[in-house]
């Protein structure tokens, strides 16, 4: 079966932060993404779980989505202010997919 290389962008960050990152994807007309709770984990300032947080303050979500080559730049500059001066990470990897026109 032929497969297309793309791109997946998985954006970790703090969930206040969700609604404008989904803003700028839709902007970008990004055909489809997805959102994760993250429940856990360990950076820089040691681990941490999301257990008994209240509200949104703290806790985590996991933005993917995947784009053609052509568009990653443009939209990684759109959301790296967005990102830079908070907690999460970013990060792109190459993907191949079986549906071309789905990206």
């Amino acid at each position: 079966m032929e497969t297309y290389l793309k791109k997946k962008v998985e954006i970790i960050i703090e969930a206040p932060l969700m609604r404008r990152i989904i803003e700028h994807l839709e902007a970008r007309q990004v055909s489809g993404y997805s959102v994760f709770p993250v429940l856990a984990g360990r950076g820089h300032e040691g681990s941490w779980r999301a257990d008994g947080l209240v509200g949104d303050t703290g806790r985590m979500v996991a933005v993917m989505c995947i784009v053609d080559a052509t568009e990653l730049d443009l939209l990684l500059e759109e959301i790296f202010p967005l990102v830079q001066q908070q907690i999460g990470i970013v990060t792109v990897s190459d993907v191949q997919v079986i549906r071309r026109d789905h990206f």
